[in-house]
């Protein structure tokens, strides 16, 4: 299962208004998603429609660019042509110039900063974890205060020390996690590491 969220990127007002729902549908599909983040690494550059097909048959597959077949490069070629990158431009996040072959980031996308938030597996969202450490700090505050066993073995304020530590913890962690799963600031997509 997979999410994205919208953060403000900061800086000058986008031309071109994207509705977060535009938004979300563009990001709907991973070959979108693979554009996208393509887009965004390249910070502001046109990009061919052919090495942006190369680019994502790789991903796809999961080998390096040399290494892709005609058949593998056409499909993606093809389906970016007709189907993705037309949707992209009729939401607003990119120019695709279908007679020159090339896309560019209009100032919606490159405005708006993404990141995945990947959950795989017995993962538990972000949004849970800080939930739950938010009821174990209640009931931890809540034994403190009554004088329970063996919480009355250290003073008050090393609990509340403890409950701050852990929440800073947890920031940090989820911090550097939203900068390695962020769209278009590593050279694989988010959802490839």
């Amino acid at each position: 299962m997979a999410s994205a969220q919208q953060i403000d990127g900061g800086g000058a007002e986008p031309t071109t208004e994207v509705s977060e729902n535009e938004l979300f549908e563009v990001l709907a599909n991973q070959r979108r998603r693979f554009a996208v983040h393509l887009l965004k690494r390249e910070e502001d550059d046109t990009v061919a429609i052919g090495d942006m097909a190369d680019q994502i048959a790789a991903w796809e597959n999961g080998i390096d660019k040399a290494e892709i077949t005609g058949t593998e490069r056409k499909r993606v070629y093809t389906a970016l042509q007709q189907s993705h990158l037309p949707k992209m431009d009729e939401a607003g996040v990119v120019e695709f110039n279908k007679d020159r072959g090339t896309v560019e980031p209009t100032s919606a996308l490159t405005n708006v900063d993404l990141y995945m938030d990947v959950v795989e597996g017995k993962e538990i969202p972000w949004s849970s974890y800080y939930l739950g450490l938010s009821g174990v700090a209640v009931a931890l505050t809540g034994a403190v205060w009554l004088d329970s066993w063996p919480f009355l073995l250290l003073p008050d304020m090393a609990w509340m020390v403890a409950i701050v530590v852990a929440f800073a913890f947890s920031a940090l962690a989820h911090k550097y996690y939203t900068a390695e799963m962020k769209v278009g600031e590593h050279d694989e997509p988010p959802e490839l590491t």
